[in-house]
């Protein structure tokens, strides 16, 4: 592979064995095109094949680290089509299961796709500017990850939360809760995510990937094929993503709420 992910908004940039992600798309806040996710995965892809790198770090640019899909549907000048369809095209199973480590540099807005980038990261430190979000229930989209993995990190409770309110909450209340487990002043998050990195490269690789096993086996079933159902057949998603870019609520809220 070479370092192209496929997408001029996805920059990857060498430091050592160590290998940045650089979510660039300020023009759009950082939203994910599907040429986007599917980069992200040939990233991981890239960092466990090349024998001169051992590690990732994903960041983004400004004070977005990621808000999710572009709802707009949007595609950029100079991208790749994804030779994949559907829940294929998602990096999120290639994150959590990559035997090189993965780490998450959150530098601030992190939403919907984006904020599950950094749970399944292995580490995911976060800038005390951080903010956090899960606001797919608001455009209608039954999300599977969420679904088998938020609960794995902060409980049945706190998950039914998070997702049923769309609420948005900050870095501190994040670490509480235990959704990251690092939060740091803004301008040290580059070194903490070295750190960070650096740590994580001391331990066995053969033994890191069957505790990584194990760890995995706590998230429930991702149940992609029915999400990926309503996104085809239900007239939710559609409505919430019209609703998005007409900026006026969705059909389903009542005028009086």
């Amino acid at each position: 592979m070479t370092d192209d992910l496929g997408t001029p908004h996805l920059r990857l940039e060498r430091q050592g064995p160590i290998a940045w992600c650089v979510i660039d798309r300020p023009a759009a806040r950082n939203a994910f095109t599907p040429a986007m996710y599917y980069g992200l995965k040939r990233a991981v892809t890239l960092v466990n094949t090349d024998p001169d790198l051992r590690a990732l770090i994903i960041t983004g640019v400004g004070d977005v680290f990621a808000p999710g899909g572009d709802l707009g549907g949007r595609r950029e000048e100079g991208e790749t089509v994804p030779d994949a369809m559907g829940q294929d095209v998602l990096p999120f199973l290639a994150i959590r299961d990559s035997q090189a480590p993965v780490i998450a540099a959150v530098n601030g807005i992190c939403q919907a796709g984006g904020l599950l980038v950094a749970m399944v990261a292995d580490i995911a430190v976060a800038s005390d500017r951080a903010t956090f979000r899960v606001p797919e229930l608001l455009r209608g989209i039954p999300d599977a990850t969420y679904a088998a993995a938020l609960p794995a990190h902060v409980g049945l409770a706190m998950a039914r939360d998070l997702l049923l309110s769309a609420r948005r909450f900050d870095a501190t209340e994040a670490l509480a809760m235990g959704l990251l487990s690092r939060v740091v002043p803004h301008d040290d998050l580059r070194d903490a995510a070295l750190e960070a990195t650096r740590q994580v490269l001391q331990t066995a690789p053969n033994a890191r990937a069957q505790v990584k096993r194990m760890l995995n086996e706590r998230y429930g079933t991702i149940d992609y094929p029915a999400m990926f159902w309503a996104l085809e057949h239900s007239d939710e998603p559609r409505e919430g993503m019209r609703a998005f870019m007409e900026k006026r609520p969705p059909a389903w809220v009542h005028p009086d709420a």
